[in-house]
């Protein structure tokens, strides 16, 4: 069992290391003070609860945070598990300690699993301690990776929530604050706990082949570092086995087994100056063979996040390729703690005046006018997906999210620019304002005063939040009386996809309870957040479905009672479903048995038409469905019947869909991923290449309704090099 005194030791020396300028007097008074505090707790090992107040200070200090970061990592527990309270430790220690321990304990409180509107908010207080001071998420990732150092003594199912959590927010956090080395550990140790199998055989191969690295990464160590030292450059050098992560991840993007994966190794240089890196780079080049299109100039173009190397990959005389990375001492301590590092050089106690937090505040201006469900999602892509980084006509870098438009960039620029767009110009030419950006292009976009602004089609076309939402406050600002009628439409065509009554919007005692259900004051303001895109028309009618039909069903008992019925009789839900069998009413047919057909899957929503098969009851195809087209003969109509989906069903439906892309490595793991974090109960997913260049997927899944079946399409249209998708018909 893991001791006090140990703990405390490597605390501090952690801290002299690191932090030689520590209060180590203010120090050693937070230790005792939460060692009290927690004196009757204990961990899941049954260790004093110290220890892991101490180990997560260890890291902060290794971060190279100052004292009150790690007086903040010393009681980040205090107000959550014991009597002491923000008063208390400000006054012990100080107003900005307090303030760090209260806003850690505000984010441990946060739930990330929670439906989507509760994750926005929660997402949402996370950015707002960042914005205020991005030690509080720093001292967050510490306490989140020492509990995952230890996950072992938690329970199977909080072992999945948590590492799931770590996946999903904490490990793409660390990496957005540049925190490499922080965000390779989380991700290793969730990988044990979400997949062992897989993370056994990885540490299992590596510990059998140990000898045989070693020996290749001396080997190539020993080449480099006796060319630098012939040059006189003075260099810190040395290999490592890359981390268990990023091969699983490899390995399932390229579906290769462990044994085919050969670029496992890489090798880091470090020098004295940026022209030193270069100087180096060369000698690399000469001394082994450069795999073409895998060089990479951070230092020219740094990510978003700080990071800053050159990467390049090459060959040697085994035949083995590796990566070498070439940095400056300051571009490593950046590499390896992020924003951490940047605080320490450059000594800046906020990230309220830093342009590094740009990204911060565009996360939070995102919430604005933004449905729920939207803003999580376009969020994960803004915060976490891969970066692109183009090139203004004057030579000015933007970063945007991989998969960005002429859109994006020009929204990137300014609102203004963006709602003046009428076309854009990628390295000189002409292009479709949907066409793709790649790293290196140069951009220009191409405006008119005389444009009439944004078009709705942009909403579907940006890939970022932010041009998404500037896009939508155009709407909301210009166009309301247009946003109104757009907005009415699509809601009463979704109240008649869900057989609800559209007079209920004038009940004078029913409307005020839905505009309450949906935070508005009257329908127009509902019709025109639908038409700006601040709500959906699936979402405004999800939420008040069940007050309407809990309605109904009362009127209909007052009818029985001998009181008036303000719904008309076509509108009885008792009417409405009392031939329901498997989720669908067979007009006039008591009791049949019914099955979905397998050539056009039909799902809630679809219009739909039944045939009276043999001895199977009623097979309910899709209107549209080729198959369906018989019903037009008059040999065939009397076994064509009318039928329609029942709104008191909540199952899942089998369907398929298709679809045609791009070939590339690794798109099979995307559509995977996309099906996965979407919730989807996936049946059947299978795909083959075709000759011109493209792969055909198909996708067998369950789904509730139409409207879920068109938003996973949407999620999945959004992949890139996804042409199109359609649904499947045998």
């Amino acid at each position: 069992m893991e001791t006090y005194e140990e703990h405390y030791d490597s605390m501090v020396k952690a801290i002299k290391r690191y932090m030689p300028g520590a209060n180590m007097a203010l120090i050693d008074k937070a230790v005792q003070y939460a060692d009290a505090k927690h004196e009757f707790q204990k961990r899941k090992d049954g260790s004093p609860y110290i220890i892991h107040p101490l180990a997560v200070a260890e890291i902060v200090a290794e971060m190279g945070l100052d004292t009150d970061a790690i007086l903040g990592a010393l009681l980040h527990d205090c107000i959550e598990d014991t009597d002491a309270s923000h008063d208390d430790i400000a006054k012990l220690f100080n107003p900005t300690v307090a303030e760090l321990v209260e806003g850690v304990t505000k984010l441990t409180q946060v739930d990330f699993t929670s439906q989507e509107e509760k994750q926005m908010e929660n997402l949402r207080k996370m950015f707002m301690a960042m914005s205020k001071d991005i030690r509080v998420v720093l001292i967050k990732i510490a306490d989140r990776l020492h509990n995952m150092r230890t996950m072992q003594y938690q329970t199977p199912k909080k072992q999945i929530i948590k590492c799931r959590e770590t996946m999903d927010i904490y490990a793409p956090l660390a990496h957005r604050l540049g925190m490499q080395k922080m965000k390779w550990e989380l991700e290793d140790l969730s990988l044990q706990y979400l997949h062992p199998e897989d993370y056994r055989e990885l540490t299992s191969y590596l510990q059998e082949h140990k000898d045989d690295a070693e020996a290749f990464m001396n080997t190539i160590q020993f080449t480099i570092k006796e060319r630098l030292s012939q040059m006189g450059i003075t260099n810190t050098c040395y290999g490592r086995i890359k981390h268990i992560y990023s091969i699983y991840r490899k390995m399932q993007a390229q579906g290769k087994s462990l044994e085919e994966m050969y670029d496992l190794y890489a090798f880091r240089v470090i020098v004295d100056s940026i022209p030193d890196c270069y100087n180096v780079l060369g000698h690399i080049h000469d001394l082994f063979n450069l795999v073409p299109g895998r060089f990479k100039d951070y230092i020219s173009t740094p990510k978003p996040n700080m990071y800053q190397s050159l990467h390049t990959t090459v060959i040697g005389k085994q035949g083995i390729p590796f990566e070498v990375q070439i940095r400056t001492w300051e571009m490593h301590e950046t590499a390896e703690y992020g924003i951490a590092a940047h605080w320490k050089y450059k000594q800046k106690a906020g990230a309220g005046e830093e342009k590094d937090f740009e990204w911060v505040r565009r996360l939070l201006e995102g919430q604005q006018d933004t449905d729920a469900e939207d803003y999580v999602h376009s969020l994960k892509i803004d915060m976490f997906d891969d970066e692109v980084f183009v090139f203004t006509p004057k030579g000015r870098i933007v970063g945007l999210p991989a998969g960005s438009t002429p859109i994006d960039f020009a929204y990137a620029i300014h609102s203004g620019v963006g709602n003046a767009m009428v076309g854009a110009k990628v390295n000189n030419r002409i292009v479709n304002i949907d066409s793709k950006l790649r790293n290196g292009d140069i951009v220009e976009v191409l405006t008119s005063k005389s444009s009439r602004g944004p078009s709705r089609d942009w909403l579907t076309i940006c890939k970022s939040n932010q041009a998404r939402t500037k896009i939508k406050q155009w709407f909301k600002r210009e166009r309301r009386e247009e946003n109104i009628d757009h907005g009415k439409s699509s809601f009463e065509a979704e109240m008649r996809r869900n057989n609800l009554p559209l007079s209920i919007t004038s009940d004078p005692e029913m409307s005020p309870q839905l505009l309450k259900k949906l935070a508005f004051t009257c329908w127009d303001d509902v019709y025109a957040a639908i038409g700006y895109g601040g709500l959906t028309s699936i979402k405004a009618v999800g939420k008040i479905r069940d007050d309407i039909n809990r309605s109904i069903k009362l009127q209909s008992q007052e009818q029985v009672s001998g009181m008036p019925l303000k719904l008309s009789h076509e509108d009885d839900p008792a009417k409405r479903n009392r031939h329901a069998v498997n989720g669908v009413i067979v007009e006039d047919i008591e009791s049949c048995m019914i099955k979905f057909s397998r050539c056009c899957t039909p799902v809630p929503g679809d219009s739909i038409v039944g045939f009276i098969t043999r001895g199977y009851g009623v097979s309910i195809h899709r209107s549209d469905c080729p198959n369906a087209a018989s019903r037009h003969n008059p040999r065939e109509a009397p076994r064509w019947v009318p039928v329609r989906w029942a709104t008191a069903e909540d199952q899942p439906f089998e369907t398929t869909l298709e679809l045609e892309c791009v070939t590339r490595d690794g798109l099979l793991l995307d559509v995977a991923s996309t099906m996965t974090t979407s919730r989807i109960r996936v049946k059947e997913l299978a795909g083959k290449d075709l000759p011109n260049g493209h792969s055909v997927f198909t996708i067998r899944f369950e789904v509730k309704n139409v409207a879920e079946l068109n938003s996973i399409r949407t999620k999945l249209s959004n992949i890139r090099d996804v042409i199109s998708t359609k649904r499947g018909q045998n």
